[in-house]
């Protein structure tokens, strides 16, 4: 038996690995967590038991994988994106660890991906920015020393915020001082879902512009200047020397 955590990807069903999709459709125990997972993802599922996990706690889930381990089934735990990313499964993996329950990770498409998708830019441009820093707003759980967001913004790298978008005044704040307030700025709403959502500017109008789109949860900020950039250099990757 193997608790498969499986990144469904961030919102198109067929952004999915084809190893997700097939642990999905083979596995006899799913556990996925509903109010981020599309169904679209489950389908074809062929499992005897298929859970919503959104509204259930940690003890609740991890009693589902025991009782799972005991019956000697595999269990696909689906995530949205990618589950190493703010996926929550370090939590279940301690818990699973000490009651010696195997487990594999499956990684999944991010939301950062699917937002530079969605806008059609390369986060990593030649003399432009070659780092791309994935955070989060500091709200319900503290940032650690040295990873506050003016910390981070002093590399002046690509920069894409989790879980900050109900902050984006705060969020801009921190970043014009290093960033300046004509820092391309993008915000994608639900990225590759139906209902995805872009909205463009820069540090000086951006908060207004979300304000009024009314864009308040399940976004991701995108900050650097590769948003704008016409004139970087061609990479190496394809020079004729």
């Amino acid at each position: 038996m193997t608790v498969y955590f499986i990144g469904a990807g961030p919102g198109d069903p067929e952004l999915i690995t084809v190893k997700g999709q097939r642990l999905i459709r083979s596995c006899p125990v799913i556990l996925y967590a509903g109010s981020l997972v599309p169904e679209g993802v489950l389908a074809g599922h062929r499992a005897t038991r298929v859970i919503n996990t959104a509204e259930l706690d940690l003890d609740a889930i991890v009693a589902l994988l025991q009782q799972a381990h005991a019956n000697g089934e595999d269990v696909a735990r689906v995530h949205s994106g990618d589950p190493s990313l703010y996926g929550a499964i370090g939590e279940q993996i301690r818990r699973i660890e000490k009651i010696w329950i195997p487990y594999e990770i499956v990684p999944g498409v991010t939301a950062a991906a699917a937002s530079a998708a969605a806008l059609k830019c390369e986060l990593t441009l030649p003399g432009i920015s070659q780092t791309v820093i994935l955070t989060r707003y500091a709200a319900k759980t503290s940032m650690p020393p040295g990873e506050s967001l003016a910390d981070l913004a002093r590399h002046r790298a690509t920069l894409a915020i989790h879980l900050g978008v109900r902050h984006i005044e705060r969020i801009v704040a921190d970043l014009v001082p290093h960033y300046g307030e004509d820092c391309p700025v993008a915000v994608v709403f639900r990225a590759s879902w139906p209902d995805e959502a872009r909205v463009e500017g820069t540090l000086a109008d951006i908060a207004q512009k979300v304000r009024a789109a009314g864009v308040e949860r399940t976004a991701m900020i995108i900050v650097g200047r590769v948003l704008d950039a016409h004139g970087f250099a061609d990479s190496t990757l394809y020079a004729k020397d």
